[in-house]
């Protein structure tokens, strides 16, 4: 979509308080309800309507009533919104031509009000040229939905943070101005893309400072991802300076070596066809790092001395904190930590199961031994019952051997008395060891016994204990 600025003369107040109802809607709705922009927006009158028909008018938003009735925003409402507040800030006064077009961004000029001329860059991620963000780029990580305009500001504020990281420490890159929702505003490079360099005088010394750079940033704990001839640019001094940086990584990355001779494949390929220069017999010691090759002259990822999470405390300070880093990056290491976590859910359902069935086995071996003790107390019972009938016979036939019956009757009453009371601890822990085996669980009969206080049940089993006793 063509940004026309002239339509950002005519808009008022109104249109853009419904520009930035309809962006904070989108913080969770994908197409945001008309009675929500008007509860949001909260303009006098109903005026809400009208401006929506003319925001629409200039493609600044997009209608949608498939579901319902609702609008999102459009990359033509997002540039206006994000310009508007660069403006007020006073970064620049004008904007001018377009100067580049990539499949992730458009480039514009940019002028402030002492006439100093400046880069605006407008990530605009979703194109049909380049929608393979899932495989390609690491800007969401543990989401499976998102929006391309989130994932464009996610992607400008990397980039900012990187650049004014990078230019802090010395390297060759654009001086970072400012950066809003996904507009970043930089210095402008006074050079060509080394793509459009036919001729170069010196293409050994340009060769040299350009793999120096790759070798820069990986000891400085970084990789480019994305060093080709495309993002370097070259003034006509041959002064080298190298831009995009949204992709950039750690060297602690797990896939960090693959880029990093990638980096450097790309390099040498691009040299050896435009320039047809030789590496078996170059070496390469560059900026005064001693950096061992392989046989064909490239410099080896192993051989670099690495210093992963360098530059952790510029980025947090330059504005692109630990947090929005877990935001984006999502599906390069997204399907190897599912597994991964499928793999540790699983140990670990494995490790209660276990130790569920280890509770169940505890409990089956004390209610066993409740058994067996209860067994060994009805034996005894059973041996001290015929004794006490023995004793009593005998003490019928031996008329003068009474008074020592009783006595024994007596000794046997309270011994079984004794054990009845021992009986009733050990169903106790019985019961208790077969709930604590289900789960703590109660019958329902034992549950719902108390509704049945006074009632037709209860009369009748005191009945039934009455006659019993007659």
């Amino acid at each position: 979509m063509k940004l026309d600025v002239d339509v950002l003369r005519y808009l008022s107040k109104d249109d853009f308080r419904v520009l930035t109802a309809v962006e904070m809607g989108m913080r969770n709705h994908e197409i945001v309800p008309t009675e929500l922009i008007d509860r949001i927006a909260s303009l006098k009158h109903g005026g809400t309507y009208k401006v929506l028909k003319n925001l629409l008018k200039h493609k600044l938003l997009h209608h949608d009533s498939s579901k319902y009735d609702g609008f999102r925003l459009t990359y033509l409402g997002y540039d206006f919104l994000a310009i508007k507040t660069m403006v007020n800030r006073g970064v620049f006064a004008a904007v001018g031509r377009q100067i580049g077009v990539g499949k992730e961004s458009d480039i514009f000029e940019v002028a402030t009000e002492d006439g100093t001329v400046l880069a605006m860059k407008l990530h605009r991620l979703g194109r049909i040229s380049f929608r393979a963000v899932k495989s390609k780029r690491d800007y969401l990580r543990h989401r499976s939905s998102y929006n391309w305009l989130y994932l464009s500001r996610l992607a400008a504020l990397k980039e900012f943070a990187f650049m004014k990281a990078l230019e802090e420490h010395g390297f060759p890159v654009p001086k970072a101005v400012d950066c809003n929702r996904h507009c970043v505003v930089m210095s402008l490079v006074q050079g060509y893309p080394l793509v459009q360099v036919k001729q170069l005088q010196n293409p050994e010394t340009v060769f040299e400072t350009i793999i120096g750079l790759v070798v820069h940033l990986a000891e400085h704990g970084l990789i480019h991802c994305d060093f080709n001839e495309f993002n370097i640019m070259i003034d006509d001094d041959e002064k080298v300076t190298m831009i995009d940086f949204p992709q950039m990584v750690s060297v602690s990355h797990r896939n960090a070596q693959m880029y990093f001779e990638r980096d450097v494949e790309c390099i040498f390929k691009f040299f050896s066809k435009r320039y047809n220069l030789s590496f078996k017999e170059h070496t390469d010691e560059n900026d005064g790092s001693d950096v061992d090759s392989d046989e064909n002259g490239r410099p080896t990822f192993s051989s670099i001395s690495k210093s992963a999470g360098f530059l952790d405390k510029e980025l947090a300070a330059s504005g692109f904190s630990r947090k929005d880093q877990d935001d984006i990056e999502k599906f390069i290491e997204g399907g190897n930590e599912k597994d991964r976590n499928s793999d540790t859910e699983g140990t670990e359902d494995e490790e209660h199961e276990s130790e569920s069935s280890e509770t169940i086995n505890r409990t089956l071996d004390s209610l066993h031994l409740l058994e067996k003790e209860e067994n060994a107390l009805n034996f005894v019972e059973e041996d001290k019952v015929d004794e006490n009938q023995q004793s009593c016979e005998t003490g019928q036939n031996n008329g003068s051997e009474s008074e020592e019956a009783s006595d024994k009757e007596e000794e046997s009453q309270t011994l079984n008395t004794g054990d009845v009371e021992l009986v009733k601890r050990l169903n106790k822990q019985r019961r208790r060891a077969i709930l604590s085996a289900q789960g703590g669980r109660r019958s329902l009969a034992s549950r719902n016994s108390y509704k049945d206080k006074g009632g037709k049940s209860s009369q009748n089993s005191k009945l039934k204990k009455h006659l019993s006793s007659w």
